[in-house]
C-alpha cells in the first residue's frame, strides 16, 4: 500500500527503509523541490526513560528532549563533508520528531560485505582511510558517532564511502545532548567498544574501536568476537583479545595487521590517538593513481575507485568506445582532512619551477604529509620572499601553511615569529581580521611556551579589537570573543587571583548558557571550572532547568 502521510506539509513518506530502537527511517520526496529524502522519525514518548513519574514531570521531560534533539540538529547540519550524509531540515509533525536527510544511493557496506568479504586489501584500506576523513570531521565539534557499523556505511556508485546516522551521535561531554534511554548503551554489539559496552563514557577513540572491528570483518570476512547472544558478544569485547589478521589470512601486510590489533585495544589509551594518525597509516596502502582513463562502473560499487582515477569525470558510452589515452595525473591525491590553505589570486613565478613547487606544496597538505610539507614550505619562502616581496599573496600563502603545519606539529618556538610576520603584512594589517587571527595563534604559541604574562597581555588587546569589531557590527559571531575571556579568566586562575578569575568566567557563562543553552559542552566546562574556584562553604547552584 503506498504510503501518504505529508512531513511539514513537504515531505511525503513512500517507504520505510529502516527501524530501530531509536525510531524510523522512511524513504520519501520533498514534493517543493522534487528531490528524493530520507526522513528519520522519533517519538519523544519512546526516548525517555522508564518510571513512574508525574504527567507534568514526563511533559517538560518531553519539551526538553525536543530542545535538545534540535539542538543537536542543529550541530549535525553544521557538518560539511562529502563522506557525511547532509542534513536538509528537522523539527516535529504530529507528535513526531523529524530528521530530514540527504538520500544516499548506492550499496551498502553491510551488503557489499555480505557481497564480496574478504575484501581485497587496497579495498579495506580505501573504506577505511574514506571513514577516517569523516570521523574526522565528526570528531572536530566534537561528537562522537557511536554506532559505527557496515550498514551506517553507504558505498556509492563510484566507490566514495558516506558515514550515515548521526542522529543517535552524543557530544564529548556526557551532559549534553542525549537521546537515549537512561542506562543503556547505544550502538550494535559486534562492533562496541569495552567502555561503551560498560556504559561508561565514550570519546572518539570508541570510533575507532568500531572502525578497527570493520576492518577486521573486511579483511577476514567474519567480525572479530562472535557469540551465541549479545551478552556474549559484549563479554568477549571487553574480556578477550583478537585473533591476528596474519592467522586467518597469511597475506595480510603485517602494518595492517598491527593498525587493527592497536584499533582493538581494550584501553582507549592504547589506540590511535584519532582518526587522522589511523588514516596516515593507511596512506602505504592506498592504490596511486592511474594513468588510463576511468572505465565503466562495475556491478558491484570498488570503494578504491576514488583513488585510483580521482577527479576523473564518469564515462559516457561513446567516450568508453573511442576513448584515447588520457594526460597523466597527479599520483596519489587524498581525500582532505587539513583546513584548506588561503586561496590568493594568479602571481607570476619567482623561478622556472615555484609554480610546480607550491602545486606539490598543495598535494602534501592534502595528504597529511606534514615534515614534507614543512621541509618543502621552508625553501620555497625565501625564493618567493626574494622574487615578489614580503606582503605578496603568494607568500603569505606559503607562509601561513607553513606557520600552521609548525603549530600543528607543536614547533611553536619556530610558529610564533611566522604567525607575527603574517600579522603584520595582512591585508588591513594586524588589526584587520586576518591580521587578528593571525595574533591569535601567535597568543596560543606564547601561552603553549610558558610566556603567561605576555600572552595574557595579548589575550587582553585581542579581546579589545574584537569587542570593537562586534560593537560596530563589522563581525556578527561572537565565539572568538567568548574563547578569548575564557582564556583570560583561565590565565588569572592560574595565577593565583581565583576572586578576578570569577569575574571573568561567570559572566560568561551566563552569556554563553543564554546563546547556547545549557547543556552546551562550553557551558558545562565555564560550570567545571567555576566550580574549582568556589570555596567548600558556599554552594553553587545547579543549572538552569
Amino acid at each position: 500500500m503506498t504510503v501518504t502521510r505529508l512531513i511539514a506539509g513537504r515531505y511525503r513518506l513512500t517507504e520505510k527503509i529502516g527501524h530501530g530502537g531509536m525510531g524510523q527511517v522512511w524513504a520519501g520526496q520533498d514534493e517543493r523541490l522534487h528531490r528524493p529524502v530520507a526522513v528519520k522519525l522519533l517519538r519523544p514518548e519512546h526516548l525517555l526513560p522508564g518510571g513512574t513519574g508525574s504527567g507534568g514531570e514526563r511533559a517538560r521531560q518531553g519539551d526538553e528532549l525536543r530542545r535538545r534533539f534540535l539542538r543537536e540538529c542543529r550541530v549535525t547540519a553544521a557538518l560539511d563533508h562529502p563522506g557525511l550524509v547532509t542534513v536538509f531540515d528537522a523539527g516535529e509533525d504530529a507528535g513526531e520528531l523529524y530528521l530530514v536527510m540527504q538520500r544516499i544511493p548506492g550499496v551498502s557496506l553491510a551488503d557489499l560485505i555480505a557481497e564480496d568479504a574478504p575484501f581485497p586489501i587496497e579495498r579495506a584500506a580505501a573504506v577505511a582511510a574514506q571513514l577516517c576523513t569523516a570521523l574526522a570531521a565528526v570528531h572536530a565539534i566534537p561528537v562522537v558517532h557511536r554506532d559505527l557499523k557496515p550498514s551506517n556505511v553507504m558505498v556509492r556508485e563510484d566507490g566514495r564511502t558516506v558515514l550515515l546516522d548521526l542522529g543517535i551521535a552524543t557530544a564529548l561531554d556526557t551532559e549534553t545532548t542525549r537521546l537515549t534511554l537512561t542506562g543503556v548503551p547505544v550502538g550494535s554489539p559486534s562492533y562496541m567498544a569495552p567502555e561503551q559496552a560498560l556504559a561508561a563514557t565514550t570519546d572518539p577513540r570508541s570510533d575507532l574501536y568500531a572502525l578497527g572491528c570493520l576492518l577486521h570483518e573486511m579483511l577476514a570476512g567474519e567480525e572479530p568476537f562472535r557469540a551465541p547472544t549479545a551478552l556474549g558478544v559484549l563479554r568477549r569485547h571487553v574480556d578477550e583479545p583478537p585473533v591476528p589478521l596474519r592467522e586467518l589470512r597469511p597475506e595480510v601486510p603485517q602494518p595492517l595487521e598491527r593498525l587493527v590489533l592497536d584499533l582493538l585495544a581494550k584501553q582507549p589509551a592504547d589506540r590511535p590517538a584519532d582518526a587522522q594518525t589511523v588514516y596516515a597509516r593507511l596512506l602505504p596502502l592506498l592504490p596511486p593513481a592511474e594513468r588510463a582513463p576511468q572505465p565503466r562502473y562495475a556491478p558491484l560499487p570498488d570503494p578504491a575507485r576514488p583513488y585510483r582515477f580521482p577527479h576523473q569525470p564518469q564515462p559516457s558510452a561513446v567516450v568508453a568506445a573511442v576513448a584515447a589515452p588520457a594526460p597523466a595525473v597527479r599520483s596519489e591525491p587524498r581525500p582532505f582532512l587539513l583546513p584548506p590553505a588561503p586561496s590568493a589570486p594568479p602571481v607570476v613565478p619567482a623561478g622556472p619551477d615555484l609554480g610546480a613547487e607550491c602545486a606539490r606544496l598543495s598535494d602534501l597538505v592534502d595528504a597529511g604529509r606534514h615534515p614534507e610539507v614543512l621541509g618543502l614550505a621552508a625553501r620555497l619562502l625565501p625564493r618567493a620572499e626574494a622574487g615578489l616581496g614580503d606582503a605578496a599573496p603568494l607568500v603569505r600563502t606559503i607562509r601561513t601553511i607553513y606557520a600552521r603545519t609548525l603549530l600543528h606539529e607543536g614547533h611553536l618556538r619556530q610558529a610564533l615569529p611566522e604567525y607575527r610576520r603574517l600579522a603584520a603584512t595582512a591585508d588591513g594589517g594586524p588589526h584587520g581580521p586576518q591580521g587578528l587571527d593571525h595574533r591569535y595563534r601567535a597568543a596560543i604559541c606564547l601561552d603553549r611556551l610558558g610566556h603567561g604574562p605576555e600572552a595574557l597581555a595579548e589575550y587582553r588587546a585581542l579581546l579589545a579589537a574584537h569587542t570593537a569589531r562586534l560593537e560596530s557590527g563589522l563581525d556578527t559571531d561572537p565565539e572568538r570573543s567568548h574563547d578569548l575571556r575564557e582564556r583570560i579568566g583561565l590565565h588569572l586562575a592560574a595565577a593565583g587571583d581565583p576572586q578576578n578569575a570569577w569575574q571573568w568566567l561567570l559572566p560568561l557563562l551566563l552569556d554563553r548558557e543564554r546563546r547556547d543553552g545549557p547543556h552546551h559542552p562550553a557551558v558545562r566546562r565555564l560550570r567545571q571550572s567555576l566550580a574549582t574556584l568556589t570555596p567548600a562553604s558556599t554552594p553553587w547552584p545547579p543549572a538552569h532547568p
